[in-house]
């Protein structure tokens, strides 16, 4: 009797599904248009059944979602062309959707910072810098390596006072990490870390990192940024898991003897970093990936730089120039 109850209220509800009509309404943006990031989403659903849910999705990717018949939402997303859908379902899980096509202009700013905030600049001509060659190995053990940090270099510089960091090594894809501590601030939720760099041989470098660290009590927040010369992509790091994310952002070489503008854009909640976005050279590419923070009792802030070798292992430098951490 049991079974046959249950197997009449599934017929019931398969029933009354497959009679259901709904719709999805996107308001903005439109279909075909041309918007700035971040954009302005609001759509609205309607079905003879309540609706319960709705989910936007860009690229396939869970961007905004709600638990009602309407969403709005503000979405980030990199400069190009862009699949939007809208889905909403109903009590019964019928499933309405929306598809959309928009683009999104580059934006070629960092966003805005707050007055008040806390500004530490020309970091590169601080002294007190620290540094590591076999602790920025993979696993904390890579191979040794020979470096040297040159400040107050006229040239090549912006300012009139850059500073050289240089690797040299007999061994293939060593590293070399450098970090200067700014002293802790455990209420800083915001962050940008600004900067200009130079390199003259950008063909030996595996990859460029330009980190931001913040320990608050029993948690440290790692805002890792990869510039994978050697695999042609931005990644960041999962500190949480300790394994790199590809944030499907391309990452070419760096155009030799050339300054290029570095802004990373990262927020932080009471346990997980979030990479919001980063613009290079005058354009915005956000990234929008969260994690969660790892375990660890101490409190700190500092601002990083890597540089690592190639298979060649030769020997190079890359210059760093009016680096800025701005917090809040």
């Amino acid at each position: 009797m049991r079974n046959a109850i249950h197997y009449l209220l599934a017929s019931l509800v398969l029933a009354s599904s497959a009679f259901a009509s709904g719709s999805v309404v996107v308001s903005s943006p439109g279909n075909q248009a041309t918007v700035s990031s971040p954009f302005n989403l609001a759509a609205s659903s309607s079905a003879s059944l309540p609706i319960v849910g709705m989910k936007a999705y860009l690229d396939s990717k869970a961007v905004a979602s709600s638990t009602n018949s309407t969403l709005k939402a503000s979405i980030g997303a990199s400069s190009g062309s862009h699949s939007l859908v809208v889905q909403a379902w109903d009590n019964a899980g019928a499933v309405y959707k929306q598809a959309l096509t928009i683009t999104v202009s580059s934006s070629g700013t960092p966003s805005p910072t707050p007055s008040g905030s806390i500004v530490k600049s020309q970091i590169q001509n601080m002294s007190g810098w620290q540094h590591c060659d076999v602790c920025a190995g993979i696993g904390g053990n890579g191979p040794t390596a020979t470096l040297s940090l040159n400040q107050f270099q006229k040239s090549p510089s912006l300012s009139g006072s850059s500073a050289r960091f240089t690797i040299a090594s007999p061994t293939s894809f060593a590293d070399a990490l450098w970090w200067k501590q700014l002293g802790a601030d455990n209420a800083a939720r915001n962050f940008q870390y600004d900067l200009d760099f130079y390199i003259t041989n950008p063909t030996v470098s595996q990859a460029l990192e330009f980190d931001v660290n913040q320990a608050s009590g029993n948690l440290k927040f790692s805002f890792y940024t990869c510039c994978s010369i050697g695999s042609r992509v931005w990644d960041v790091l999962n500190s949480g898991r300790k394994f790199w994310v590809s944030t499907g952002v391309a990452c070419t070489p760096p155009t030799a003897f050339k300054w290029h503008h570095l802004t990373w854009e990262f927020r932080r909640t009471s346990t997980q970093t979030i990479f919001v976005a980063f613009t290079l050279d005058g354009i915005k590419h956000y990234v929008n990936k969260t994690f969660n923070a790892r375990a660890q009792t101490s409190t700190e802030l500092d601002v990083a730089f890597q540089m690592d070798m190639n298979r060649t292992h030769t020997t190079y430098s890359t210059w760093l120039d009016n680096v800025k951490l701005t917090y809040w």
